[in-house]
């Protein structure tokens, strides 16, 4: 990152991103080739008659009318999404939007972080739980909303949730918060694909026909595979994301805030304090999220290991590590207090 500059990691994000979220389309053809080929074997659609290779040409040659259906049930399910994400967000977090009037310090630390990109100040919510997290949402300028909850606003000296802000804001500034959220989407709409090839093989009928069909077990399995193949895919993709992209928005809260220590405190405060309820297209935005187990889990998490993140903050941007938080106010009393994070 010292070596090629905070510029060029953005560009190679936003570059590996769009990349990454073209793949979404092609898995969802693969999806839904892999459905077809399942309903065929239950019996559902009707099969060539003939051998395997027929019956998967069969299923293939349907494509050109069920990909324009696909395309159009997911444009609805955009839309609906584009215009109501933030309605459903707050309804699933709690969230509730806070103005100037409310939370002054709160509200000014983000304006100004604002003004100084010459952005217009995303909208500023507050969710009223003891864990500490925050995340931004929004697809273009005038609807950004930056979330906080209270337990990070009550726990943080000033310094430090001025940079959990310019934290979340450098999504919004890169656009990946953007990002996310149209990956967050496409899973969902993979998912519920998932879910109805899994109620398809629970509740199937036409248990006659399939018996009929020699071909019956083969076309299940393979299209199971396929769907499978093309779910897992999903999800790795948008770990992908989410892991690339919280390296770069730390590094982005250093620069605008000039105190990479403050940014590194924070997460410790952060670091095991995470936990905040939401389905997993939302927790891919939070500023923390942290499986409970380790292995196969800890590789599929959403966010790199808080240390990680913490040592490149030391390499890259020349912090200092105070070491994990006790709870204690060892270093920095919690908001509003203006002083800065003393670090020895």
């Amino acid at each position: 990152m010292g070596a090629v500059g905070l510029q060029t990691h953005i560009w190679a994000n936003n570059t590996r991103s769009v990349i990454l979220l073209v793949t979404f389309p092609i898995l969802l053809i693969g999806i839904i080739y892999g459905i077809q080929l399942i309903l065929m074997g239950l019996g559902v659609l009707p099969g060539s008659g003939k051998a395997l290779g027929d019956d998967m040409a069969l299923a293939a040659s349907w494509l050109g009318a069920t990909i324009p259906l696909a395309l159009v049930v997911a444009a609805v399910w955009f839309a609906i999404a584009y215009f109501g994400s933030q309605t459903m967000v707050d309804m699933l977090t709690g969230a509730r939007k806070v103005e100037r009037r409310t939370e002054p310090e709160l509200y000014n630390l983000l304006e100004n972080l604002s003004i100084s990109r010459g952005l217009r100040t995303p909208t500023l919510r507050v969710i009223d739980n003891d864990s500490l997290n925050a995340f931004a949402t929004g697809l273009h300028e005038g609807q950004y909303s930056i979330t906080v909850t209270r337990g990070l606003v009550q726990s943080l000296t000033r310094d430090e949730l001025e940079a959990v802000l310019a934290h979340e804001l450098t999504h919004v500034i890169n656009k990946d918060v953007r990002t996310m959220v149209i990956a967050s989407i496409f899973a969902g709409i993979i998912s519920v694909l998932a879910e109805l090839v899994f109620r398809a093989l629970l509740y199937s009928g036409g248990g006659r026909r399939r018996e009929d069909n020699k071909n019956a077990m083969p076309l299940i399995l393979i299209g199971i595979a396929f769907a499978v193949v093309g779910f897992v895919l999903a999800i790795v993709i948008r770990m992908m994301l989410s892991r690339t992209r919280e390296y770069v928005a730390d590094a982005g809260a250093v620069e605008l805030t000039k105190n990479p220590d403050a940014m590194i405190s924070a997460l410790r405060k952060v670091e095991g304090r995470s936990s905040l309820k939401g389905p997993d297209e939302l927790q891919q935005l939070f500023l923390d999220n942290q499986p409970d187990g380790v292995g196969l889990e800890g590789m599929f998490a959403s966010h790199p290991p808080i240390q990680k993140r913490i040592d490149a903050l030391i390499r890259f941007g020349g912090g200092r590590d105070p070491g994990p938080w006790t709870g204690e106010e060892a270093y920095g009393s919690s908001f509003p207090a203006s002083t800065s994070v003393p670090i020895t």
